[in-house]
C-alpha cells in the first residue's frame, strides 16, 4: 500500500496468486486411492474363527449325511477349510453363515443357493445353500480358486418382499460406517434428456411428449434420421432445434443419485477411512464411489437379491399352512415320480424357468426323472448349447449308446450322455486327462470362455504333451502320458474350446433347479395353493393373469 501498481504490475501480480493457488489446489486433490488389505469384516473378534468355522461345518456335515460321512465328504470338507483359512476368509463365510441363519430363524424364506458357491461343501454345511456339491460333481475351485486370489463371491437369494429386512439386520450388527449402501448415478436417457431440458426451456407438455414418445431407439442420434417423425418434429421449430442440441450434449451425463437395489459393502474398519461416503436422505449411509471402484480398493461387496419365485413359495407355503394345516418340508432326495411328470406332460406353466412353449417341448420329448435331467434343461435351452439338445435326448432314451471322442471322457460325461454341457465338465477333463490341478484348470476354462488364443494355444501344448513351472505347476503328465493318443487329445481340446464360449456354470443351474423342483412338487401337491400364490405375485399384470 506505499505505492500504487500500475496496471500490468498488478495483472502480474494477480496472475502469479491466482497460479499459486490453482497449483495448491490441484497438488490437495491429487489424491490417489490405493488397494488396502486386511478390510473383510470380522464376524466376531472374540473368537477364533478358524475354530469356529471348523467346528460348525463338522457339526452340519454330520447333520447333512444323518452321520453317515464317508471319507470323500471329511477330506473334501478339510480340503475346502484349509484353503478358505489360508485365502483368509474364514470371517467372510461366518458373515454369510450368519445373516442366513438370522433369515431362516425370522421366517425370510431364502433360496438354496446361486452361482458357483453352491459348489463349495463348506457352504453346504454351513446352510448357506441346500445342494450337495458331490452328489452333483460340482467344483469348490470353480467359486475359489487357491492359485488366483480373488475375492469370494456368495450372492444369496432371499423373499423379495422381505429382503430388506436382512440388510436391516446387517448394518444394524456391523455398524452404520461399516456396512453400507452402494450409490448408483441414474444417467439421462433419450427421453428423459428431451423432457428435463424441454422443461428447462418452457416447451409446453403436450409437444415434449409428443416429441419424447417420437424417440424409437437408444439415443437421439439414431432417433434423428431424416424422414423420421423425431427429425420432422425437431426441424418444425427453432426452439425444438435448440432443445435437442442441448439434449444431445447432455445425453448419457449422471440425472441424479439413488442407492444400488442389492449390494451392501462392508467392512472392519469405517468406511469413511477408505472412500468418501454419501448419507441419503433416509440417513443411511451410502458409498460415494460406485460399485466398481469398491473391490479394487479392498471392500467387500455382498448382492442381498430379490427373487420373485421365493416370495410366490413363501406366499403358498403360508396358505397351505392356513388352509390345511401342513407345514411342507420338501423331499431332500427330490426323486418323485409325481413331480417329474408334470415336466414329462407339458405342465410347465408355474414352475420357475420351464414356462416358456420352447423349453416346454424340449422337456416332454426329454421326459426327465432326476434333477440331473433338469440340471441340464436349463442349462441347454440357450443359444449355442441348444444344438446339443437333439443329442442329449438321443442319450436318454438310448442308455449305453453314447458317443465319446475316447473313452477316458466317459467318466466325465455319461452324466450328459456324451454332450459337454457344463463349466466343471471342461475343469474335470484336464485334471483327468492332462493331469492339471483344479486351480489351474479353472484358468484353463476361463481363458477359453474368453477365447484368448494365445493363452489357448500355449495350454493345448501343456494338454498334449504335459510339462510346465516356474509356478506354472504340472510339471509333466499330458494326455499323451496318461495314455490318450495326440491326435485324440488334439480332438478333444478343440471340442472343449469350441464349447467353453457356451459352457454354463452347473453350480448355479443345480442350486437353480432346486428352485424349479421346489415349485413342481408345491405345483403336483399343493396346486391350488401355489395357483393362488402365483396369481395373487403378478395381481395387475394383465399378460400374465390370464395365462395363469
Amino acid at each position: 500500500g506505499k505505492h500504487l501498481l500500475d496496471k500490468e504490475e498488478f495483472n502480474n501480480l494477480t496472475n502469479d496468486i491466482v497460479r499459486s493457488n490453482m497449483k495448491y489446489i490441484c497438488d490437495e486433490c491429487n489424491v490417489t486411492f490405493e488397494k488396502r488389505d486386511g478390510l473383510l469384516p470380522i464376524y466376531n473378534k472374540d473368537v477364533d474363527s478358524f475354530e469356529y468355522l471348523n467346528s460348525l461345518c463338522n457339526k452340519g456335515l454330520n447333520r447333512r449325511l444323518s452321520g453317515n460321512i464317508s471319507k470323500e465328504y471329511q477330506d473334501r470338507l478339510n480340503y475346502e477349510l484349509d484353503v478358505i483359512n489360508k485365502m483368509g476368509f474364514c470371517d467372510y463365510f461366518l458373515v454369510v453363515w450368519d445373516y442366513v441363519k438370522y433369515a431362516k430363524f425370522n421366517n425370510i424364506l431364502v433360496g438354496p443357493g446361486r452361482g458357483s458357491a453352491a459348489g463349495s461343501l463348506v457352504s453346504y454345511c454351513l446352510g448357506i445353500t441346500d445342494v450337495d456339491p458331490i452328489k452333483y460333481d460340482l467344483l469348490f475351485e470353480r467359486f475359489l480358486n487357491p492359485e488366483r486370489v480373488t475375492m469370494p463371491d456368495i450372492d444369496i437369494d432371499f423373499d423379495s418382499e422381505k429382503r430388506g429386512l436382512v440388510t436391516d439386520y446387517v448394518m444394524n450388527k456391523y455398524g452404520e460406517k461399516r456396512a453400507i449402501g452402494i450409490i448408483t448415478f441414474n444417467t439421462l436417457g433419450a427421453k428423459q434428456v428431451i423432457r428435463d431440458v424441454g422443461r428447462v426451456l418452457n416447451i409446453s407438455l403436450p409437444i415434449i411428449d409428443e416429441i419424447a414418445k417420437a424417440i424409437t431407439t437408444k439415443n437421439l442420434k439414431d432417433s434423428y434420421v431424416v424422414g423420421s417423425k423425431f427429425h420432422r418434429l425437431i426441424n418444425s421449430n427453432p426452439d425444438y432445434i435448440k432443445l435437442y442440441n442441448a439434449s444431445v450434449k447432455l445425453e448419457g451425463l449422471p440425472r441424479h443419485i439413488s442407492v444400488h437395489a442389492a449390494g451392501v459393502v462392508m467392512s472392519n474398519i469405517d468406511i469413511d477411512e477408505v472412500i468418501p461416503l454419501y448419507k441419503n436422505p433416509l440417513g443411511m449411509y451410502v458409498s460415494a464411489f460406485s460399485k466398481d471402484y469398491l473391490e479394487p480398493l479392498g471392500l467387500l461387496k455382498m448382492d442381498f437379491l430379490g427373487l420373485r419365485t421365493l416370495s410366490v413359495i413363501a406366499n403358498c407355503l403360508d396358505l397351505i399352512k392356513q388352509n390345511r394345516g401342513i407345514d411342507v418340508k420338501f423331499d431332500e432326495k427330490m426323486d418323485d415320480p409325481k413331480v417329474y411328470k408334470l415336466w414329462q406332460e407339458g405342465k410347465t406353466y408355474g414352475i420357475f424357468q420351464f414356462e416358456s412353449a420352447g423349453i416346454t417341448n424340449f422337456m416332454k420329448e426329454l421326459k426327465p426323472d432326476c434333477l440331473e435331467d433338469i440340471v441340464a434343461g436349463v442349462s441347454l435351452y440357450r443359444p449355442g448349447p441348444m444344438d446339443q439338445i437333439p443329442r442329449y435326448i438321443r442319450g436318454k432314451q438310448n442308455p449305453g449308446h453314447n458317443e465319446y471322442t475316447h473313452p477316458a471322457l466317459e467318466p466325465i460325461l455319461n452324466v450328459t450322455y456324451g454332450c459337454m454341457v457344463y463349466q466343471e465338465q471342461v475343469m474335470q477333463i484336464v485334471r483327468n486327462l492332462a493331469g492339471y490341478s483344479l486351480g489351474r484348470a479353472d484358468l484353463v476354462r476361463r481363458a477359453m470362455g474368453k477365447k484368448k488364443l494365445d493363452v489357448m494355444e500355449k495350454e493345448r501344448e501343456v494338454f498334449i504333451n504335459g510339462q510346465v513351472d516356474e509356478d506354472g505347476n504340472i510339471v509333466v503328465p499330458g494326455c499323451v502320458r496318461n495314455g490318450i493318443d495326440a491326435v485324440s487329445a488334439n480332438k478333444i481340446f478343440d471340442e472343449m474350446a469350441e464349447f467353453a464360449k457356451y459352457a454354463f456354470n452347473k453350480s448355479h443351474a443345480a442350486a437353480y433347479a432346486v428352485i424349479s423342483y421346489r415349485t413342481a412338487f408345491l405345483k403336483a401337491y399343493y396346486k391350488e395353493e401355489l395357483m393362488a400364490a402365483t396369481l395373487n405375485s403378478f395381481l395387475g399384470n394383465l399378460d400374465k393373469v390370464p395365462l395363469y
